[in-house]
């Protein structure tokens, strides 16, 4: 299983937000930069990079950083928040984003959403299934949507879309856990069939509520490909080295 720290930028710096509220952001670093190379030096692999200033304004707004990131480290990257053009996947894949994740598009705008699958493929492009009560919510948790989040994913599955990650809002940056009972039922209800046929499995991401290494291997037996940390590494909830062991280990 993936362990992947995330990294949400606000005016250039490391944040951590609650249910996706603004209102409670905590600064946990002046220097992404920085936190990436301490991910980095503890054998970390990936890292989740979201711009949140990006997700307010709908349009790329930290490329800056992405691309210090990118350049100054050899994490792969999946970058989000804000990406509602083409022009603004050309700025994240060339400022050295690995993968970008779409949400609010893939709701508001699902013909853009699929030509970014189909010209790109499904190795570069993440579904973000940010739920509350099992509805998909968009604009950085700032809108409801009627939509049924399982029907939302296995729409895009049918499309081709082998990588989602699900935030279920209520947990996120709560340190309450994560929601084990929605990551199963996903795993059980989504079918993979057509265009996906070759790759039969759907590669979920957890994300939100992590607050304990334990909480790590029960996502992987759930069938998680894997999982995003966030506030519990900025806490000291889950520490570096404790991550490093599991990467070794498996």
């Amino acid at each position: 299983m993936r362990i992947i720290p995330a990294i949400d930028i606000i005016d250039g710096k490391c944040v951590r937000l609650s249910k996706g509220d603004y209102s409670t952001k905590k600064v946990y670093n002046q220097n992404p930069l920085e936190v990436a190379k301490q991910f980095e030096a503890h054998g970390i692999k990936y890292l989740h990079l979201v711009d949140l200033d990006g997700a307010k304004s709908k349009h790329i707004v930290n490329h800056n950083i992405l691309e210090e990131i990118a350049s100054k480290t050899n994490l792969k990257i999946d970058f989000g928040g804000g990406l509602k053009t083409d022009e603004d996947l050309r700025i994240a894949f060339e400022c050295g984003a690995s993968q970008i994740t779409g949400g609010s598009i893939a709701v508001k705008n699902p013909e853009i959403f699929k030509s970014w699958l189909d010209k790109f493929g499904s190795e570069k492009i993440i579904l973000g299934a940010d739920a509350k009560d099992e509805k998909v919510a968009i604009s950085g948790w700032t809108e409801d949507s009627a939509l049924e989040l399982i029907p939302f994913i296995q729409n895009y599955v049918e499309h081709g879309i082998e990588y989602v990650i699900c935030t279920d809002i209520s947990k996120d940056g709560m340190l309450e856990g994560p929601s084990f009972d929605l990551y199963r039922k996903i795993l059980k209800e989504i079918t993979v069939s057509g265009r996906a046929q070759s790759r039969p499995t759907l590669k979920l991401f957890a994300s939100g509520g992590i607050s304990t290494f334990e909480e790590l291997p029960k996502l992987a037996e759930i069938g998680c490909e894997g999982v995003i940390i966030g506030k519990a590494i900025y806490e000291n909830r889950i520490n570096l080295k404790q991550l490093e062991n599991y990467i070794l280990d498996n």
